[in-house]
């Protein structure tokens, strides 16, 4: 939508200054560098947008609400980000998604983009996540995660990790947000799924929503493709949702161990570490 408005607009721009300055045929190099120069013009207005929106935000007071100006801003960037970057997502069980109500959304985790994705593939559900704390002070991502309810969590403190765990249960309870949350907790680099931590699986332990499990595959790629300037395949599975009935009497290392299972039968034995 965004990059789509911006082409367009520049392509108005370039016409209309062609046409004003009446350029004939010894002139057609008038036309690509107006273009350039309106398209190139668009991205600065759109960073400095961004850039404002952000610098208003007060990330030391605690956010109560979903903002729907601010998933709308990041709703349409993501969008423009992923054309950009050129990541293809080949996406299978869409139709696991529940329609009504809040859910808790977990996926083994590849690399920093894996929320990005996720976000814009769940674009319409209001899902934020659990992050580790360092993300809050980044340029940018920091002010647009606070306005979209992601929960920033301490995972050196087991005592300020159940704090966030259990504002996350309040969120769902108060149909707020749905959840996203990657227990394996930190990013290996192999491209491989590792074992879960299971603390975060009280959150559907204590609001009774289905779990849907989704796995990715090769997001770890996008860095290094952006880089060579190739595109990026990945495959986005939702393998199943959970229901609070198939979990209900189960512990949370239980659920984890059963989520771990379906996820680690829909990658395959080459993309399971062995621990």
């Amino acid at each position: 939508m965004l990059l789509g408005g911006m082409t367009i607009l520049s392509a108005l721009v370039s016409a209309g200054i062609c046409i004003g300055k009446q350029a004939g045929l010894q002139s057609l190099w008038l036309a690509p560098v107006c273009f350039l120069g309106s398209f190139l013009g668009c991205v600065l207005i759109a960073f400095l947008f961004l850039f404002v929106a952000c610098g208003a935000v007060n990330q030391k007071k605690e956010q109560e609400h979903d903002s729907r100006f601010y998933r709308g801003i990041l709703r349409v960037y993501i969008s423009s980000l992923v054309t950009v970057v050129r990541v293809r997502l080949h996406v299978k069980g869409m139709e696991q998604i529940p329609q009504d109500g809040r859910f808790m959304l977990v996926c083994n985790h590849l690399s920093e983009t894996d929320p990005v994705i996720l976000l814009h593939l769940f674009r319409n559900f209001r899902l934020t996540f659990i992050t580790k704390q360092e993300n809050t002070g980044r340029f940018l991502i920091g002010p647009m995660m606070h306005k979209i309810m992601c929960q920033p969590i301490n995972r050196e403190n087991d005592r300020e990790a159940l704090k966030t765990i259990i504002n996350c249960i309040r969120l769902i309870k108060e149909d707020e947000v749905s959840m996203g949350v990657f227990p394996e907790g930190y990013i290996k680099g192999d491209g491989l799924l590792h074992h879960f931590r299971s603390g975060v699986f009280k959150i559907a332990q204590k609001t009774n929503v289905p779990i849907v499990v989704c796995t990715l595959k090769n997001s770890e790629s996008v860095f290094s493709n952006i880089r060579k300037l190739k595109p990026t395949d990945v495959d986005v599975h939702l393998v199943k949702t959970v229901l609070p009935e198939e979990y209900a009497g189960k512990n949370t290392v239980e659920i984890a161990d059963m989520v771990y299972g379906l996820m680690a039968e829909d990658l395959g034995p080459e993309l399971v570490a062995e621990e």
